[in-house]
């Protein structure tokens, strides 16, 4: 991973987008920090597209979506994009999967949660899996002692075992019926509620992430960041950022912002 310095001045006054994870990325010690806060709203007065990609779950999303100075989320890992029209106070919600199969799929995800905390000792269901659509969130060191990487491991095997895609973030493993990723489900909403083709303009935004499952966004993106905490998952990424900040969580999203910004004032 190359310095944020490394970015290059063009490459930086040519972004047109920020996208960026939640948990670890945007907060700090599970805050929403003041300065990440007023990062978003500098992004946004500058005109940027703001949107987070988040595992975080639908209610959650439901109040980021019109409360938070962005431009619309994705949720629960890819499952669905949430859009707050705040002149027609409407919102737009599009799911990956049809009501049908979320409804099916919700009663075999909680026997596999209870199969999973049976299996892994300290293993808890994540404090916010009621207001999920789509996945299971077991909780690994949220509201719980931290579990040791095998523990980790464990989950996502007996995940992967009933047919899950799993995938580990900062806080928790998330896992899901279903091959749709942050990557998929960010394409489909950039495509659709602001017509831009996610493949071919690539370059022109910037996805900000921490944890191994923001791997597929690092791929995608040639300018990804990591903030500083992206190194405690060495040797654990498919995919690494290209940049990494100094700072971690929210300071270093506010860093990468004013980074970002600065670049289009010079």
């Amino acid at each position: 991973m190359l310095l944020l310095s490394d970015f290059p001045p063009d490459a930086r006054r040519a972004v047109r987008g920020v996208l960026a994870d939640i948990d670890d990325t945007l907060t700090t010690g599970g805050r929403l920090t003041a300065e990440a806060y007023a990062a978003m709203e500098r992004l946004k007065s500058a005109g940027l597209l703001l949107i987070p990609i988040t595992g975080r779950p639908a209610g959650w999303c439901d109040h980021i979506a019109r409360m938070w100075p962005i431009d619309g989320v994705v949720g629960e890992n890819g499952a669905f994009y949430f859009r707050y029209d705040r002149a027609t106070h409407s919102m737009r919600r599009h799911f990956a999967d049809d009501p049908a199969a979320r409804t099916r799929h919700r009663g075999r995800l909680e026997a596999i949660g209870r199969e999973i905390l049976a299996a892994v000792p300290g293993a808890a269901i994540a404090a916010d899996q009621h207001y999920r659509e789509t996945d299971l969130a077991i909780d690994i060191c949220e509201d719980v002692p931290r579990l040791p990487p095998a523990a980790v491991d464990r989950i996502v095997a007996l995940m992967e075992q009933q047919g899950l895609t799993a995938k580990v973030s900062s806080i928790h493993v998330n896992g899901w019926f279903g091959a749709y990723d942050k990557l998929t489900m960010t394409k489909t909403m950039m495509r659709e509620c602001f017509g831009v083709d996610a493949d071919a303009e690539r370059e022109r935004y910037v996805f900000i992430g921490d944890s191994p499952n923001d791997a597929p966004m690092f791929a995608h993106f040639p300018h990804a960041v990591g903030v500083a905490n992206i190194r405690d998952f060495e040797g654990q990424l498919a995919h690494a950022p290209a940049y990494v900040a100094t700072l971690r969580g929210g300071a270093g999203f506010s860093e990468v912002a004013d980074f970002l910004l600065a670049a289009r004032s010079a």
